[in-house]
């Protein structure tokens, strides 16, 4: 159905996309619709659920922190796939997302820490939830990763629902991604380690792999090229590293005496923070000055990241606050058929 009939019937659409009726709305207005529907050789449909915008709306009232919540429509199937390569999933929601038909969904954005759940309704139940995250910032290439959290049903109250993502979902998404970046800081150390002692053995031979000798200019071109890549690879760690640096607690570690070592990283994190902003935002940095203070930074994370890494290993995300009230225990599911156009 277009646009014509919702319109010419009275209904209201917002800027989700999706049709309201208004409260003040006479009950003919539904009338029209279907009138107008069945002269367009289509049809209306209604539901017994309450309306997911409005479900999702509930629980994101209940979720600590700062949630807002927003209805997705997947009208041509290659919307919803597309949803499928960006879904961070081990359990149900991802298989879903790959079998079924998802009309429509409700996303669930933490407004300060950044996070982005999905909201649907479980195919083949009357009542129950799937909700499950999106890859979060910077790891996008998240999808198909046996490591990603198991996504959740929920039961169609809000309190219930509130208090399952509160104390299950969250906390276990939040030990995914702190995972996550930890591997992704140790794949680009190993890398950057890697390429540089290649880099030595060649500079120390003064010869390519191959035997060939390095003239003066090629060297120089390869050192400049080794910390070009280095510097684009350590951006991984400029990313990554200050949300775990500040999780750290050497003092009640296996490792005390790291307590000196971490202050040495923070100090070249710190370091390296400022030089990719005076890149990006500040006046333009000489190529010979902007490579000799990243690999300063680089070659202390090169030399001390292990112990950054054992310490990120076992130290754990904080944990959000536990819901504030006892929220009441109020089903999901509207008491009559919400009309809905899509």
């Amino acid at each position: 159905m277009d646009t014509h009939c919702p319109r010419q019937s009275g209904f209201q659409r917002d800027d989700d996309g999706v049709w309201h009726l208004p409260a003040h709305a006479a009950g003919t207005t539904v009338v029209d619709l279907v009138t107008c529907a069945k002269r367009h050789r289509t049809s209306v449909h209604t539901s017994s659920r309450q309306f997911i915008g409005d479900a999702a709306r509930d629980l994101a009232r209940l979720l600590p922190g700062q949630w807002h919540a927003s209805v997705e429509i997947y009208s041509h199937p290659v919307w919803q796939e597309d949803l499928v390569l960006w879904i961070w999933d081990s359990g149900e929601l991802g298989r879903v997302l790959q079998s079924e038909r998802v009309p429509y969904a409700a996303t669930l954005t933490d407004t300060v820490q950044g996070i982005t759940l999905l909201f649907i309704e479980r195919p083949g139940r009357q009542l129950d939830y799937l909700l499950g995250a999106f890859a979060p910032k910077g790891l996008e290439e998240g999808y198909g990763d046996p490591d990603a959290p198991h996504s959740i049903v929920l039961p169609p109250f809000a309190g219930r629902a509130a208090q399952a993502v509160t104390d299950r979902y969250l906390p276990a998404y939040e030990q995914a991604v702190h995972a996550r970046r930890t591997a992704a800081i140790a794949a680009a150390l190993g890398d950057i380690r890697s390429e540089h002692d290649t880099w030595q053995a060649m500079i120390a031979s003064g010869r390519y792999s191959h035997a060939a000798p390095l003239s003066t200019a090629a060297l120089d071109s390869m050192t400049e090229e080794f910390l070009d890549h280095a510097w684009r690879r350590f951006l991984a760690v400029v990313d990554h590293a200050p949300t775990l640096i500040d999780r750290c607690r050497p003092v009640g570690s296996p490792w005390p005496e790291d307590v000196a070592a971490l202050s040495r990283l923070a100090d070249a994190l710190s370091d390296a923070e400022t030089l990719l902003d005076e890149v990006v935002h500040g006046s333009p940095v000489p190529a010979r000055e902007r490579r000799a203070r990243a690999w300063l930074a680089i070659e202390t994370w090169l030399a001390e990241g292990e112990i950054f890494l054992r310490q990120a290993r076992v130290s754990v995300p904080r944990r959000r606050p536990a819901l504030a009230i006892s929220a009441p225990v109020r089903l999901l599911t509207a008491s009559r058929p919400a009309h809905r156009s899509h």
